[in-house]
């Protein structure tokens, strides 16, 4: 028998699980659906196979009157936003300024992009505003399979805008880190993925992250992921995200967790209600006690949910973060002392 993940074999949910004390105020990271239009056609795409853009005509980009509100709010605590959505957030009209203008509200950003859309002021602008993670969604090693995962963009950019980054990063010391990530998908080398970009490019951490269905890559088959082995079990373990995070469409719309990208739930509307109080409010209340006392399924939504299984109290976005960092100040570190070496030697001759 194959030994279980160690979070399965706790069962302790009221003394080990809950609201971090990080989160007891407000929520540790807010998932923003910052934009919906997007310039490539990825075929695991949950928005590639729905109607959800078609659903958000109305409001294909996030409002700037309502980031800033988030924002505002958000940076007291200095929570994350999470900054991805249903499409490419580069080409929000004001993703630089608004990104900008999060970090100077006291925020931090971890912004997922799939790379195309960057220029050297651009990133520059996001280096200098000190941008706390950039994640570029790679899922590939090279341009044939690119060509097929990546449908609409091109290698080449991708590369050289990758590389400019960590140049540019490196050359000003900047607090960003730079990521990348791919999902573990059958025709992806996930291991090759990682080498070549951790490896040739230089990037601060790779993600592997597992093929999800969202809720709405129905149209998907299921036999398409490479790798389905659970990171928990969900009768023994309550799912995390409703302990630590929140997400929010360009409406405003509060969903209970990310598994409903299409906003078919409802806990509240930030143009009305302030986060803080969304967050202690009856629905996230139900939520978290029905997942504390082992009754998570229950929960319509979480009864169907087959990506509950694939969350984690300690494989988590978290850990991701904190590895980064230290690869950040190594490579930072060698930088400077191959400077020092080469000016001695330099001096010395």
């Amino acid at each position: 028998m194959s030994k279980q993940p160690a979070e399965a074999q706790d069962t302790s949910r009221e003394t080990n699980y809950g609201l971090r004390p990080e989160a007891a105020r407000f929520p540790m990271m807010l998932v923003l659906s910052f934009v919906y239009p997007c310039n490539a056609k990825c075929p695991h795409c949950p928005y590639t196979q729905s109607n959800i853009r078609d659903d958000y005509r109305d409001a294909p980009f996030m409002p700037e009157a309502l980031f800033r509100k988030i924002a505002d709010e958000a940076g007291q605590h200095g929570a994350y936003l999470r900054i991805s959505g249903g499409g490419e957030p580069m080409l929000h009209p004001k993703a630089k300024e608004l990104l900008v203008y999060a970090k100077e509200a006291g925020c931090r950003i971890g912004l997922i992009t799939n790379g195309s859309k960057f220029t050297e002021k651009t990133t520059l602008a996001l280096l200098r505003a000190g941008v706390d993670m950039i994640e570029f969604s790679v899922d590939a090693r090279d341009e044939a399979t690119y060509s097929v995962v990546r449908k609409g963009l091109k290698w080449h950019k991708l590369v050289d805008n990758v590389r400019r980054m960590l140049r540019l990063r490196n050359a000003m010391n900047s607090p960003s880190k730079i990521v990348a990530s791919g999902v573990n998908q059958k025709g992806v080398d996930i291991d090759a993925v990682e080498a070549f970009w951790r490896e040739e490019i230089g990037v601060d951490n790779f993600i592997g992250r597992k093929f999800l269905t969202w809720g709405s890559n129905t149209r998907l088959d299921a036999e398409r992921s490479a790798d389905a082995t659970p990171y928990i079990d969900t009768e023994a373990v309550p799912c995390p995200f409703i302990f630590e995070r929140l997400n929010i469409d360009s409406r405003g719309n509060v969903m209970v967790c990310g598994y409903d990208i299409a906003a078919n739930t409802s806990m509240g509307n930030v143009n009305h209600q302030s986060i803080a109080e969304i967050w202690h409010g009856e629905g996230f209340r139900l939520y978290r006690e029905k997942h504390l006392a082992g009754q998570g399924r229950d929960l319509p939504l979480c009864a169907t949910c087959p990506d509950w299984q694939y969350r984690s109290w300690q494989h988590n976005y978290w850990k991701v973060v904190n590895n980064a960092e230290a690869q950040r100040a190594i490579t930072l570190l060698r930088l400077t002392e191959n400077d020092d070496f080469q000016s001695s030697a330099t001096e010395s001759g």
